[in-house]
């Protein structure tokens, strides 16, 4: 039988073996933790990194279809929202999730058939119309009630069925929509107005261009507002 100095060194030299281990699985898992940490902060990065592409690519078209809605003559718009609907088609297949840039993607479909005109602008129309409710779907306020402005002048302006989806009902409700989102929005009042016209009420009609003239004018889209305020004030000067 060992002595019991030996076996209380045999116990202390064990002890001293198993004390290693534990520091080294302790070393292991520090260094799983750190890269566990480092993996997060990259897929942070990252997702920082897409966000920033996307939103300044947006900006440049937002920018760009500024330019084109109120400095390009009307019989001109058509060409150059073309070219900016495929750059915006293009970065919607990109971040096909992103409902500001949905609303966006419908606004400039929307447009560019204002712009075409005619039968063959129902299949914009109708991608705009499909793009927008992703949009209200994702963000139920729209973009500040600006995919519900764009939707209720598609169903304005779209043929019935069977050729297509227009509906006044409709329309109605996406301004009605739009206005209790956004109260001083001058675009919100002044399309508004524009199917209230078309429809013959013409009191309604005229408090809404009312409300447009004295509306607030967003920052983004000070120059659009602007021009929105002034055909407001032309046209209410027509109706008297």
């Amino acid at each position: 039988m060992s002595s019991l100095p030996s076996r209380l060194a045999a116990l202390a030299l064990c002890g001293c073996l198993v004390s290693a281990v534990h520091a080294q699985a302790d070393v292991g898992t520090q260094g799983q933790t750190a890269s566990t940490g480092t993996s997060t902060l990259e897929s942070h990065d990252d997702t920082q990194a897409a966000s920033a592409a996307w939103k300044a690519s947006l900006s440049a078209l937002v920018a760009r279809f500024e330019r084109i809605s109120t400095e390009l003559p009307e019989e001109k718009q058509a060409n150059a929202l073309e070219d900016l609907a495929v750059e915006a088609r293009a970065l919607g297949e990109r971040y096909p999730n992103e409902a500001e840039l949905l609303v966006w993607q419908g606004i400039i479909f929307a447009s560019q058939a204002r712009a075409e005109g005619g039968l063959s602008a129902l299949g914009l129309a109708k991608e705009a119309r499909e793009v927008l409710e992703r949009a209200v779907a994702q963000d139920p306020d729209g973009l500040q009630g600006s995919a519900y402005v764009t939707l209720g002048a598609l169903y304005d302006r779209a043929p019935g069925w069977p050729l297509a989806f227009g509906d006044d009902a409709t329309a109605e409700r996406m301004f009605e929509r739009a206005v209790a989102i956004r109260p001083e929005g001058i675009d919100v009042h002044f399309y508004f107005a524009t199917f209230l016209q078309e429809e013959g009420r013409m009191d309604d009609a005229r408090m809404h261009l009312e409300r447009a003239i004295n509306g607030q004018a967003r920052p983004s889209r000070a120059a659009t507002d602007a021009a929105l305020r002034e055909k407001a004030s032309r046209r209410l000067a027509k109706l008297g």
